[in-house]
């Protein structure tokens, strides 16, 4: 078990939910409370006790995530980690349908599709079925993807979905519907799976192979999940089926950052997960060791406003008093002024640009910002833009090693044919039926006779598969052969800009060289795709991060800028009370939570309207109910020619200089037990307990027992 040492390296929260290792537990990690630490403690001390790390499950929403709670725990334990099975539910659904799909009707060869390949194949049977002949409004590829994946992920009926979400398609109810039905088949026919699919068959597979769910049961006794409040439903399902023989189960979580239902993440798994799981021990993780008290007492108070929650309350040791302040700017050209003009003080003051961060809800509110940057020469870097392998020519490059891997997969060969010149889509597809009913489908390629037009292309990719099957198998010698042919049909297809997408095939051909097979770097380029160089995040300290507040949560910076809190925008215009207007409000606190030092909260008064003419908005409606002590206002008037650090403006608009005293330091005899205190957030408490050399336990009226450091807690003693 941990000794003296790791329990000194853990809060009492954290400590216990370490320990706490039989029957199901559910921990709300408040934001910066040191979640990730909770988890990578818990693997060491099961490992410690004596578990086999073989029989431990760590389930996370990105594969970097769970590497890194691996090794630390290693680092921890001094011994590797290499044997607990860790990775996002996409990656071990992958692992577990290689072995045990044979019983579900699919081969382990099955080649794992991406977002991109998906609609190409809707593309393809749209042509088919006739249904991509002008018609009038019919939805877009993109558009049925994301009606077929809803009704996955949400777990509803594909009818029900496009009534309630989109409306205005109902009439093509039917065309949507026989689409999602040849879709369903043509990845089943073709050995082809996609993200959802890896889910749907885990489930499939243990509700309906009694002997593999009690393998997998068996095996993985104790199981954990990261950040269990962007599970699905069935995400939520599989863990319940994975756990049934044992319920150790922990699941590590902050309902108040459940920022994700369009994503498919349902709100409620975290709530009910105690009924799910009868006897649940709950633990709150509620010290955060990121931000300074004043921004927590904000924090707390956006979601103290929320309709259901897990009641916690934030604090911090960090020091710190200074308020986290409101600008209501004359409009979006001001607001952005304003952002600026605070952001030069702030690197006047050493704060690294690169420290600092603009929020937003959503990519356009930034435009405005955008420009003033730009013309100001201010280097800022917004987040987003596509993965490596989700680049066209890309693709193209890893249709070639996907075949290898799945002769079948119908989609790759449609890709590199249609990569020849002259060739186009109906030779494409009459090429693809032919060499796929085949036994053999490289000894149909090569048979098939060739048009005068493009047979000289055509015969450079036949050669190229006759290359790669007789060569040295590594993935970093066959990625070699590959961007040799595919390096004058990219100069070809590409011809405006392939030099800047050429560094983009080198980085493959480093990232590749690190497999030793090619199965699974074909599954890892799906399943987790490595950012591209160009939209990869910057380590310059001189660039500011513009960043939607979603792709934001997770991170911190020592300043953060949430802009666009105007009545309409945030919530959005078409959010109302329910279950949307709870979900914004938990998007506000996740903006504020990424801030350790520095919060600035703006809104426009004035927003353009669709005919162009300006309007006068208000603020947010969730920062309309904030109480009003818990921010400083800084005045139009005082804004523009205010400098930071001198002073926020008060709700007056007059402004006056922060003089910061040393203050005496309290000492520990000052204070006797059953004396009354009075802490500035948790009130007023009697003292439990005096541990030297500066700490108190004490017993406050409404937060319950605290221990509390002198030099960092600001407590006076009450009199009489």
């Amino acid at each position: 078990m941990l000794n003296g040492t790791y329990k000194e390296e853990l809060n009492e929260a954290q400590y216990e939910a370490v320990t706490a290792t039989e029957g199901p537990v559910l921990v709300i990690a408040g934001a910066g409370s040191g979640k990730t630490r909770t988890l990578v403690y818990r693997v060491a001390h099961l490992i410690q006790k004596g578990v086999e790390p073989e029989s431990i499950l760590l389930l996370t929403f990105t594969r970097k995530s769970s590497q890194e709670m691996l090794w630390r725990a290693g680092r921890i334990i001094s011994d590797s980690c290499t044997r607990v099975t860790g990775g996002t539910f996409h990656s071990v659904a992958n692992m577990l349908l290689r072995r045990y799909g044979g019983q579900l009707g699919f081969g382990s060869g099955f080649t794992i599709i991406d977002r991109g390949d998906a609609e190409g194949i809707v593309n393809l049977l749209k042509s088919s079925l006739d249904l991509s002949a002008p018609r009038k409004q019919f939805p877009s590829k993109r558009a049925i993807i994301n009606m077929i994946s809803g009704a996955v992920n949400k777990a509803r009926p594909l009818e029900d979905l496009i009534f309630d979400e989109y409306s205005h398609l109902v009439e093509f109810t039917d065309d949507i519907q026989l689409l999602q039905k040849h879709y369903q088949s043509f990845k089943f026919d073709h050995g082809l799976m996609d993200y959802d699919d890896l889910l749907v068959n885990w489930k499939r597979l243990m509700v309906e192979v009694i002997e593999a769910r009690q393998d997998i049961s068996t095996r993985y006794r104790y199981i954990m999940v990261d950040e269990y409040q962007d599970t699905n439903l069935i995400q939520a399902e599989i863990v319940r089926l994975a756990a049934y023989r044992h319920d150790n189960v922990m699941v590590v979580g902050d309902d108040s950052q459940s920022i994700y239902s369009f994503r498919g993440a349902d709100f409620y798994n975290i709530m009910r997960f105690p009924e799910t799981f009868p006897g649940t021990r709950v633990i709150k993780l509620e010290e955060n060791y990121r931000s300074t008290q004043p921004i927590l007492g904000l924090t707390n108070d956006i979601i103290s406003k929320a309709a259901e929650k897990y009641t916690k309350t934030l604090y911090t040791k960090i020091q710190g008093d200074l308020k986290p302040a409101l600008y209501g700017a004359r409009d979006e050209r001001a607001e952005a002024a304003f952002v600026i003009k605070r952001v030069e003080q702030l690197r006047a003051e050493g704060l690294q640009l690169n420290e600092i961060a603009v929020l937003f809800r959503s990519g356009f509110h930034s435009f405005k910002l955008e420009l003033e940057l730009t013309s100001r020469s201010i280097q800022f870097e917004k987040r987003g833009g596509l993965k490596l392998t989700e680049s066209a020519h890309m693709k193209d490059v890893l249709a070639v090693l996907r075949l290898l891997i799945n002769p079948i997969d119908n989609l790759s060969w449609n890709r590199l044919l249609l990569s020849i010149d002259k060739v186009g889509p109906k030779t494409a597809q009459k090429i693809t039926a032919t060499i796929s009913a085949a036994d053999d489908p490289f000894l149909a390629l090569s048979s098939f006779p060739a048009g005068r037009t493009w047979k000289r292309g055509f015969d450079k990719l036949v050669r190229l598969f006759h290359e790669l099957r007789n060569a040295d198998p590594r993935p970093g010698l066959l990625c070699e052969l590959a961007l040799k042919w595919y390096q004058p049909v990219f100069e070809r297809l590409y011809a405006d800009d392939y030099p800047k997408r050429q560094k983009d095939l080198e980085q493959l051909k480093t990232i590749i060289a690190s497999y030793d097979d090619l199965q699974s770097f074909i599954d890892d380029t799906t399943l987790d795709p490595p950012e591209s160089d160009l939209s990869a995040y910057s380590n310059d300290l001189d660039t500011l991060v513009l960043s939607t507040i979603h792709s934001a949560k997770g991170l911190e910076w020592d300043a953060v800028f949430v802009i666009g809190l105007a009545d309409g925008r945030f919530p959005h215009s078409s959010a109302f009370p329910g279950e949307q207007w709870e979900e914004e409000r938990r998007l506000l606190y996740v903006a504020a939570t990424r801030a350790r030092k520095h919060l600035f909260l703006t809104y426009p008064r004035e927003l353009m309207s669709p005919d162009r003419r300006f309007k006068r908005v208000g603020m947010s409606p969730f920062v309309a109910e904030l109480e009003p002590g818990g921010y400083e206002v800084i005045r139009p008037e005082a804004g523009d020619g205010h400098v930071y650090g001198a002073a926020y403006g008060g709700a007056s608009g007059r402004t006056r200089p922060i003089l910061k005293k040393k203050d005496k330091k309290a000492a520990l005899d000052d204070f006797s037990p059953g004396g009354r205190v009075k802490h500035p957030f948790f009130g007023t408490g009697t003292v439990k307990k005096k541990t030297p050399p500066r700490s108190l336990d004490v017993a406050f009226d409404r937060h319950g027992m605290k221990t509390l450091h002198l030099d960092y807690a600001k407590l006076t003693i009450v009199e009489g």
